[in-house]
């Protein structure tokens, strides 16, 4: 308890200091434009473009040790061959020790509003994964119903389109990947984190049935953006296991999400549900629990303290997320844990000192449906930087 109020106390601090900024500045605005938008948009000529986000986070959960971060610090590189052909990709650290590569792959532009790409991609699914830089979200961590449903960041080895509409204010996406793993090295689905585990990443991926994922985002009205995005197919299994009942299980994704900006308010939020189908005999053969329903939601809403000016805001904001990776389990034939029911209350700041950089800090409590359970608080502080 004591170190709940002198988290409290530590983020009203925050709060009362953010307070007495100048206020001769102008709020600006990243949330619709990703980084791999930014290098394809961002070089008027041929040649290579750099860039790079970063996040540094401390975590001090109530009544344990407190857990300092380097959480990801991320390299862009684009290169621009002519007026048709880019490449892009991201190269990540994460905690300092791990590498990955979040994003690897070539466009090529047919027209203005029709490109063709391929290899290793976001799959467009919600905000978060998409729009997933430091920048660009508010909270110190990304909202914990993207990682446990999404799962984000979620990446994969695929080809498609992607284009706009300009006449129904509508962009487009429509790939062809090579799906979640059923096994990946000894990591199995199920569990808190629902199909994470699964997730390739672009390392020697195993492909046997094509998935499809498509996302439409509608842009007609000023200040908002609606998406709808849907993901269907079934897990890879490797060859030895192709032919045994429950060595693949069938997903269907769909997901519904809103960004709303008008002057100083801002709010989004998004909705996830994904059915799996053969949990059962996944759950039998590989002695898991899968559940046979994912599904949940978050709303966000938040209101810069400063006037609209040139290079700062402030953003108040409140998040409740509510999501459960054992929505449903009678046909997976597995007991419902309802430890796997949570939500979350974030509420915090996140001031943005320069357009590219903010500070943040924010107070979360993490429940479940458990009977009897206590409810756990967190304060978190940390920067973000995009450039």
């Amino acid at each position: 308890m004591k170190k709940a109020v002198l988290s409290m106390a530590i983020l009203m601090s925050s709060f009362a200091f953010a307070q007495t900024v100048s206020q001769d500045t102008t709020a600006t605005n990243n949330q619709q434009r990703n980084a791999a938008q930014n290098i394809l948009n961002g070089n008027g000529s041929n040649g290579i473009t750099v860039g790079g986000y970063a996040q540094v986070d401390y975590n001090q959960p109530e009544g344990a040790n407190g857990k300092m971060d380097v959480h990801r610090l991320v390299m862009l590189l684009g290169y621009k061959f002519s007026d048709k052909v880019q490449f892009v990709t991201e190269i990540e650290y994460e905690h300092v020790k791990e590498v990955y590569v979040e994003q690897a792959f070539l466009n090529y532009s047919v027209s203005d509003n029709f490109n063709v790409r391929g290899g290793l991609m976001l799959v467009p699914m919600g905000i978060v994964n998409e729009y997933h830089e430091p920048t660009t979200f508010n909270g110190v961590e990304r909202p914990s119903m993207d990682k446990s449903i999404v799962p984000t960041t979620w990446r994969e080895m695929g080809v498609g389109v992607t284009g706009k509409f300009d006449d129904a204010n509508l962009r487009y996406q429509a790939y062809i990947f090579n799906g979640f793993a059923s096994v990946n090295d000894t990591k199995v689905l199920g569990g808190s984190n629902g199909l994470r585990n699964g997730r390739q990443k672009g390392a020697e991926s195993t492909i046997n049935k094509p998935n499809l994922s498509a996302k439409v985002d509608y842009y007609g009205v000023q200040g908002l953006r609606l998406g709808l995005s849907g993901y269907f197919g079934r897990t890879q299994a490797t060859d030895d296991v192709q032919e045994i009942d429950g060595a693949d299980v069938g997903v269907s994704m769909l997901g519904l999400d809103a960004r709303y900006i008008n002057k100083r308010f801002s709010a989004r939020g998004q909705y996830i549900h994904a059915l799996i189908k053969d949990a059962e005999d996944y759950n039998n053969l590989y002695t898991t629990n899968l559940g046979s329903e994912l599904k949940g939601w978050y709303a966000e809403a938040a209101y810069n303290l400063l006037p609209l000016a040139k290079e700062q805001k402030l953003d108040a904001f409140v998040r409740y997320e509510k999501y459960d990776t054992h929505a449903a389990t009678a046909d997976a034939n597995i007991t419902r844990n309802l430890g796997y029911n949570r939500n979350e209350w974030t509420t915090g700041l996140s001031y943005h000192v320069a357009p590219g950089a903010v500070v943040k800090a924010d107070y979360q409590i993490f429940d479940n449906a458990v009977e009897g359970n206590d409810a756990k608080g967190q304060l978190n502080i940390g920067f973000g930087v995009w450039f």
